[in-house]
């Protein structure tokens, strides 16, 4: 990735050390951060949405980070009526090669850190970057509020990157279908419904959602379980095993998750396939906002 960068603030000239495949985790500490952020090959990308507004003063930027905000950047869109959908391979790619990105970045992706919601936007770009094949992406735990707990290096501008080639190739073992999860219903494989309990049990619903209730026979892993908004951190994998347990879903089984739009689901995700290291977990992202939308799919 080459980059031009307009910041006022001074940035220190650091070694860059190369970031080697046994290096990439899911989630990486603001340390970890701030001791490589002038890498060759590794890419901050920051999603926090509308930094400008807020009363971070003059030096609202990470050093060395483009910025693509989650809401705004085009990360995700409406395709066929249905909300929150991944776009066009292509046209995706394209967006994350604008950011300067290729084939042998590291990206590490930086929420706000609020809490799990909005932690999700993190898990969301980092699934969208593991269906189109990239392999070398993490995420900032606890985002933003670690990195400025921890002292991390601040700027008044973001950088500019220099477009780059970004080659992609789906993994669709990734991404559930509506087709997919009529499957599972019949074969039982499991359904996770990762929205908070009251939508769960149909006490309430998302604006997106025809209709109240969750698909027969889904399992409920809320996704704020799996983040802490007090402490700003995700969950360790003996949590998140035990969480699974705890619904009965067994280490390595079969599963689906979803939400409305496929947002709160990708935190799910993040947590069984990535952490928890269930690799035969899929995300569903047209979740309740596709599934409701033809009354003849059940409901419950």
């Amino acid at each position: 990735m080459r980059l031009s960068t307009f910041a006022t603030a001074a940035v220190l000239a650091v070694t860059p050390i190369a970031v080697q495949a046994q290096d990439v985790t899911p989630l990486v500490s603001a340390e970890w951060l701030k001791a490589r952020a002038g890498d060759d090959n590794l890419v901050i990308l920051d999603i926090r949405a509308d930094i400008e507004n807020t009363d971070l003063g003059e030096l609202p930027y990470i050093a060395n980070a483009v910025v693509a905000p989650y809401n705004t950047a085009g990360w995700r869109t409406e395709i066929e009526g249905v909300p929150g959908q991944i776009p066009p391979a292509e046209q995706i790619a394209e967006l994350i090669g604008s950011l300067g990105i290729d084939g042998d970045d590291h990206v590490v992706i930086v929420p706000w850190g609020t809490d799990s919601s909005e932690f999700g936007g993190a898990t969301r770009v980092y699934w969208t970057f593991k269906y189109l094949g990239h392999d070398e992406v993490s995420i900032l735990d606890g985002g933003w509020r670690q990195y400025d707990a921890q002292g991390g290096e601040r700027v008044a501008e973001a950088s500019v990157p220099e477009a780059a080639e970004f080659p992609y190739e789906v993994r669709e073992e990734l991404r559930a279908t509506t087709a997919d999860v009529e499957a599972a219903l019949a074969a039982g494989t499991k359904l996770v419904d990762g929205r908070p309990n009251a939508q769960f049990i149909g006490e309430a619903k998302s604006p997106v959602a025809r209709v109240a209730g969750t698909i027969p026979g889904a399992l409920n892993l809320e996704n704020s379980a799996v983040y802490s908004a007090e402490y700003a951190s995700f969950a360790q994998p003996e949590t998140i095993a035990a969480l699974a347990e705890g619904i009965g879903l067994g280490a390595d089984e079969e599963n689906i998750v979803f939400c409305n739009t496929g947002h709160w689901a990708s935190v799910v995700w993040f947590a069984l396939h990535e952490v928890g290291g269930n690799k035969n977990t899929a995300m569903y992202d047209g979740s309740m906002a596709e599934w409701t939308a033809d009354p003849a799919r059940p409901v419950e």
